[in-house]
């Protein structure tokens, strides 16, 4: 099935990006390499708190910071209006704001497994759902510009694998990649919108730190032996020696801009990082072995006109 992001998407020299969680990380690599290497293009740059924003930048007159609380639909339509008033246009949204829930999962509150949701779902979804309007009926009104534009959503390899002790942060973002492939094909593809799970392995930013949050009931002892699996990655992710392999989020903010810059086709998913390419390529192997093992018993369930669907899917 294609979808409205099989076509080539071509940025303006002068492109507004919208982005979300800035303060720290790649959100503010991000800025910071747009305002250094591409000074054409011109950046809205949101946090909860926009006096933590701080870029080396700053002067440049093409950055325009702004709160987001992307939990809050009165905070984003606040930012959207700023947007429109001051650059009239959103070419390039960034859905970048989220954090990780660690424990084990029997032990979590509801209230800390939806406040996730709330950010790294629902706020992106909100902020999503005000922007296609802006790309479809605000962007062609000023001169000759553009119909359309690109939203990428930041989710992570684990957005396609996932792994012991992060439950609630991996269904999120396993909600995002979902979410995200049915909306781009649910897109007619004249509107020229494309959509994009951003997939990066492990990064040099405050994830496994200050962005990590402990669920609040603790530990269940019956997980205390600290060869089980959450104990291990835990152990693992908690020395920093460990993670000097990561990639610098830099690096992850030129990929971003390559990615929406070559003028070609923007793919449903890019993984960032020789981590998350292999990891997830070895899932996809994981995954054919099992379809094959269970071959017999998937095709002798209904009938041979079952394919049909098929058929009409792939023409979609």
């Amino acid at each position: 099935m294609d979808g409205a992001n099989t076509k080539p998407y071509h940025i303006p020299d002068d492109a507004v990006w919208f982005i979300t969680g800035c303060s720290s990380g790649i959100g503010h690599a991000l800025v910071n390499h747009l305002a250094t290497h591409h000074p054409t293009h011109r950046i809205v740059a949101t946090a909860r708190n926009p006096a933590t924003l701080s870029f080396p930048a700053a002067e440049n007159n093409n950055i325009l910071a702004l709160p987001l609380d992307v939990t809050s639909p009165a905070s984003i339509n606040a930012a959207l209006h700023a947007t429109l008033t001051h650059f009239h246009r959103i070419d390039i949204l960034v859905n970048n704001a989220g954090y990780t829930l660690v424990g084990d999962t029997e032990t979590a509150a509801d209230a800390e497994s939806r406040a996730l949701f709330d950010t790294n779902f629902w706020g992106l979804v909100d902020v999503t759902k005000r922007v296609l309007g802006i790309m479809r009926d605000e962007n062609p009104q000023h001169g000759c510009r553009q119909q359309g534009g690109v939203i990428l959503n930041l989710s992570s390899m684990g957005g396609f694998i996932g792994f012991p002790g992060s439950a609630f942060y991996h269904a999120s973002k396993f909600a995002v990649e979902g979410w995200t492939e049915a909306l781009a094909r649910e897109l007619p593809v004249q509107w020229n919108i494309h959509l994009c799970n951003i997939e990066p392995g492990g990064v040099k930013t405050n994830y496994a730190t200050t962005s990590l949050k402990t669920m609040v009931n603790g530990r269940h002892p019956a997980y205390a032996d600290p060869s089980y699996p959450t104990n291990t990655l835990v152990e693992y992710m908690s020395h920093e020696e460990n993670r000097r392999s990561w990639a610098e989020p830099e690096a992850i903010a030129r990929g971003m801009v390559a990615v929406v810059s070559r003028g070609a086709r923007i793919p449903i998913r890019v993984p960032l990082g020789a981590d998350a390419f292999g990891m997830i390529s070895l899932e996809l192997e994981s995954i054919r072995r099992d379809l094959g093992e269970v071959k017999g018993i998937s095709l002798g369930v209904g009938g041979a006109e079952q394919l049909d669907s098929v058929g009409f899917l792939q023409r979609e």
